[in-house]
């Protein structure tokens, strides 16, 4: 197509802070061709984030470094197709996963959660680095660390059966959040104070989009050790504490 019948956006400019799919411009009353073939790609990693598979291995081998226990989790959910067509089977740990964690209830400060969800891919690629910045901070304060727990077809609210299950005062979940047209590897962070089957999500605290080109690794953990901080100090999380925190590196 001749370059000169595209027709520029008048807020390209903008693109330069976003990601989004804002700016494409138009051929005529279409989308530029370019622009419609990078849709059709985005669409494609999209749907291969959804069926992309957690690095158990990987992640393990890197896990490694913490001198924590890890152990291999699955949900009721047996397979993707089942997990994605029943979510309530992805919120619960199956008989022997919730047999094995049973078996190393203490009293544990928090338990860290890596679960596959909507993108494995993003726990695959986000989770250590994140980690690697925040265990340091946590431990720091003493606060006592469960085993790290990997699970398979694992939704959100399946920290709440792990933590009750370690008899952890607070679950940390990490988790691959739907996948969207320009960030297929944006990774969830979901912090809950007490957790117990059962809660629902005005319980819990959300730190989304968790990945390079997102939020990165230490601003993110900087959250994060903000809200574990004060959720502790004031016995709460979710609606009931507000997130008051103030990144200084945005002063720089």
């Amino acid at each position: 197509m001749d370059e000169d019948l595209i027709k520029p956006d008048p807020i390209a400019s903008l693109k330069q802070f976003t990601a989004a799919r804002i700016a494409i411009g138009r051929a005529g009353t279409s989308i530029p061709i370019k622009q419609s073939l990078e849709f059709k790609l985005a669409h494609a990693h999209a749907r291969d984030a959804v069926y992309s598979v957690l690095d158990v291995d990987g992640l393990t081998a890197s896990l490694k470094i913490f001198n924590l226990p890890i152990f291999h989790l699955h949900s009721k959910a047996a397979g993707r197709h089942k997990y994605l067509k029943r979510p309530d089977l992805g919120r619960q740990l199956n008989e022997a996963s919730a047999k094995q964690i049973n078996e190393y209830k203490s009293d544990y400060d928090i338990a860290i959660i890596i679960a596959d969800g909507l993108s494995a891919e993003a726990v695959n690629d986000n989770a250590f680095g994140l980690l690697k910045i925040l265990i340091p901070m946590l431990s720091s304060v003493k606060l006592k660390i469960a085993p790290i727990c990997l699970i398979e077809q694992g939704r959100v609210a399946i920290g709440d059966d792990v933590g009750s299950g370690l008899n952890a005062k607070f679950s940390l979940v990490l988790i691959g959040e739907r996948p969207g047209l320009s960030s297929a590897d944006s990774m969830g962070a979901y912090l809950t104070y007490n957790p117990q089957p059962g809660l629902t999500d005005e319980s819990r605290n959300c730190i989304s989009n968790i990945r390079p080109h997102g939020l990165i690794h230490k601003p993110a953990a900087d959250k994060i050790f903000y809200l574990v901080i004060e959720a502790f100090k004031r016995k709460m999380s979710g609606v009931a504490l507000k997130d008051d925190f103030i990144d200084r590196s945005l002063n720089h």
